[in-house]
This record gives structure tokens, sequence and C-alpha cells, in this order.
């Protein structure tokens, strides 16, 4: 098939799920063409069934805000016509579907009628699309969608709650390459982390409000009173800065490193002990589920979609949003012993396995062909 992928190009998980999606369908042989306005971030290297389009915003005094929707409805329709695609897979559903959906009837005055699928994230259903500013648009577009996927049972069930959803919403969930993350551990990396042996805890999200990066800094705190360990924040955002402070605040500092944006984070994750995402909101928790990839327990919030991925006493453990005692009391628990340590690890690369890519990535490709045969 010819697949055509439009997605964010950032670190977000809805743009690190369209990507890994597209590689591991260009590997299996279909020709895949993402659609942004930059080369994401997961995107490296060279294969012969991946091309890239640029969406390219033209900048007119006119305009106050660049029409990036229109410009990329515009992009759509000639990558469609110039390439011949058998249908269109956007991702997240501001801007993307709308433009679609533009797209769509565009095409379809020229002579070709193209399905087009929608997958729902996670903040373009919990928070973004809920805006009345956007919520019309995001409504008609979703339902205007031939195929509506969402990536968890929660983010399903969210939708139907604050929109007027009129067809059948499939669960996909994302997934993870085990492959990918099962690395050993880079000695003298550890060593130059932990170079006392003390364990590693990890967190790595966009840094934003709903992440509650300063619920990570005072859960850390708390377990380095009883553990030895050390802390590695990984991502950027507007949170970072206020996160920073706590630290000199809470005399952290010099146990806590700020490593910014990273894209290798297997090699992170391959010496770190414990995972720790305390966010308000999650659809899915994917940087959870490649941090059990790689045989680290997560402690997580019970919010949305992570009790479906982080299995309460097995994986890790859960604990109500904001719960900071709770956090310090499982997350000391899970790292006070080798045994029970080692325990944990086994049972979440084990439970991640399920959600490996190749069990997930046919499912796609049952569902394209059902669209793409119809439209034949």
């Amino acid at each position: 098939m010819k697949i055509g992928i439009v997605c964010y190009p950032t670190f977000g998980g809805s743009g690190v799920l369209a990507t890994e999606l597209g590689k591991a369908l260009a590997d299996k042989g279909h020709l895949v063409h993402f659609i942004t306005y930059q080369q994401p971030v997961r995107l490296s290297g060279f294969c012969a069934n991946i091309f890239y389009h640029e969406v390219r915003v033209p900048h007119y005094p006119l305009f106050d805000y660049p029409p990036y929707e229109t410009t990329l409805a515009s992009t759509m329709v000639d990558v469609v016509m110039n390439n011949d695609l058998d249908l269109l897979h956007v991702h997240y559903a501001i801007p993307h579907a709308s433009a679609a959906f533009m797209a769509k009837q565009i095409l379809r005055k020229k002579g070709k009628d193209i399905p087009v699928i929608t997958t729902l994230h996670g903040t373009d259903i919990t928070l973004v699309g809920k805006d009345k500013t956007f919520e019309p648009v995001v409504t008609f577009s979703i339902n205007e969608s031939d195929a509506i996927t969402a990536v968890s049972e929660n983010l399903r069930k969210e939708t139907y709650h604050s929109f007027n959803i009129e067809k059948e919403i499939e669960v996909i969930y994302n997934f993870v390459d085990v492959k990918r993350f099962s690395k050993k551990p880079l000695d003298a990396f550890k060593k130059a982390i932990a170079p006392n042996g003390e364990r590693i805890l990890v967190h790595a999200s966009n840094f934003r409000k709903v992440k509650r990066v300063n619920d990570v800094i005072r859960t850390f705190a708390g377990i380095r009173k009883e553990v030895p360990a050390k802390l590695l924040m990984v991502g950027d955002g507007p949170d970072r800065p206020g996160a920073e402070e706590l630290c000199r605040e809470l005399h952290t500092c010099d146990d806590i490193r700020f490593l910014g944006k990273q894209q290798e984070m297997e090699d992170i994750l391959a010496i770190s002990d414990l995972f720790i995402l305390p966010s308000e909101s999650e659809s899915f928790g994917l940087s959870a589920l490649e941090a059990m990839a790689a045989g680290v327990p997560v402690l997580s919030s019970n919010a949305g979609g992570l009790p479906e991925i982080n299995i309460n006493g097995e994986t890790g453990y859960m604990a109500n949003v904001g719960d900071i005692a709770g956090f310090v009391k499982a997350g000391i628990d899970i790292l006070k012993g080798d045994e029970t340590l080692n325990n944990f690890k086994q049972k979440a690369k084990e439970h991640a396995e399920k959600f490996d890519i190749h069990h997930i990535v046919p499912l796609y490709e049952e569902l394209y062909e059902r669209f793409v045969h119809a439209a034949v």
C-alpha cells in the first residue's frame, strides 16, 4: 500500500507513535509518505520505502497567524495526487483531521476518493479539543473520518463522553519495539551517573503542567532519604525552570541531572531502576511503556489510561494524582531490595511484550486493507 501519514514531528507521544508506525510499515514493504512541517525526530537514517514531504507555510504580512491548516490540506492533495496514495492516516485530531477532510473533498472533485483514518492520542480530546473554540470542528472532522482509532480504552470512553461522536471508535493500543529497548547497560555510563551504586530514577516528558514535574522532584527527595539514589530528568518545556528552582529549595541539585531532549532513550533506560510518571492526565503513557520494555518498573499516577499498562503491584505501583507520600512509599518498596527490584523489572518487561510492535502493527494493516479495498 501507499500510505500518507500526517503527524506532529516532535517528541510527543503522537509523533513518536506515528513515526514508529510508518517505519514499521516501510520495513514490511509499504510505501510511506510523511507529511508534516519538519522531519520527525524519530525519523533518522535512510529507508527506500519512506518519503518525507515538508509543509511549507508562506509568510505574508496580511496574516497575523500563518494559515498552516490550509497549507497542510493543499500539501496532502499534492502528495496524494502525485504519488497515487491509497489512504491518509492522520494522527492527533487538531488540525490534522479537519485538514484531511478538506483535502478529501478537493481530491473527490479531482476524481480521487481516498479513505481517511484518524487516530486520537490524548490532549487533542482531553484538553485542547474540549475548548469551545475547537470543539465543533473537532467533532465534525472526527465524524467525517472513514475510521477512528484511539490509543486506549480510557481515551475511547473520554471521547464519547466529551463529543457527539456518531461512529465506532476502535481501540488500537500504542506499541513499543521491545527489541530496541532490550539493551545491555553501559557500565561506564552508569558509573558516571551513580558512582557509588545508587539507584537511578528517571522521568521523561515535555515538562508541561499536566506532567506534574514538581511531583517528580518531591517524590525523589522523599525516596532519597531512605534509598541512595540519583534522578535523571529527560526532556524540556515550560515547567523546567520551576523544577530546577525546587531542586535548589530541597537541596537535591547534586543528585539530579537535567538532560534536555534525548533521542536515544534506550541507553538511558538501560541503566535505570525506576521510571516516575505522576501525570494528572495520560491517555496512554507511551514513555512508561518504553521504560517497561527496557525492564524498568513504573511509579505512576492512576490517571487516564495508565492502569491499562501499569499493573499495580506487578509492573510497578500507582497512586492518586498528587499523593507524594504514596509515591514515596511505593518507590522505597520497589527500590529497597535487589530481589524485589529485579522481580518488578522482570514483570515490567514481560507485560510490555504484550504491546510489542509486531502484535500491534498488523492491526493497523488490517484496518487499512478494509478501507482501501472498499474504495477500489
